[in-house]
């Protein structure tokens, strides 16, 4: 048996089911879909496991996107866009798969 933590998560699991449906997401939106359908959690956490599966591979950068406005820090603003990586397996989550059916 490996020593240290398990690699394992199920939040990040579950990030991994909406973005099975999504495709590609950024973080608060990501946020706000997962507290949608699992419950809540902090958006702190939300971006801990984004960045760890960035690191797992288990999702991958989908580029950012750069959008205009009047922000209270400036004009700008990058949205960093998450998709699935190589190591991402979808399991298909009764939640998720109800969510999004009856968005559309």
């Amino acid at each position: 048996m490996k020593r240290g933590r398990p690699t394992y998560s199920e939040i990040r699991q579950n990030l991994v089911e909406i973005l099975s449906f999504k495709k590609k997401a950024y973080g608060y939106e990501l946020y706000k879909l997962y507290t949608a359908i699992y419950g809540k959690v902090s958006l702190r956490l939300i971006y801990y496991h984004l960045k760890k599966g960035l690191a797992l591979g288990e999702f991958a950068q989908a580029g950012i996107q750069k959008e205009e406005g009047d922000f209270s820090w400036g004009s700008t603003v990058e949205k960093v866009m998450y998709g699935l990586g190589k190591e991402a397996k979808p399991q298909s989550d009764a939640k998720a798969k109800d969510y999004f059916s009856k968005k559309r």
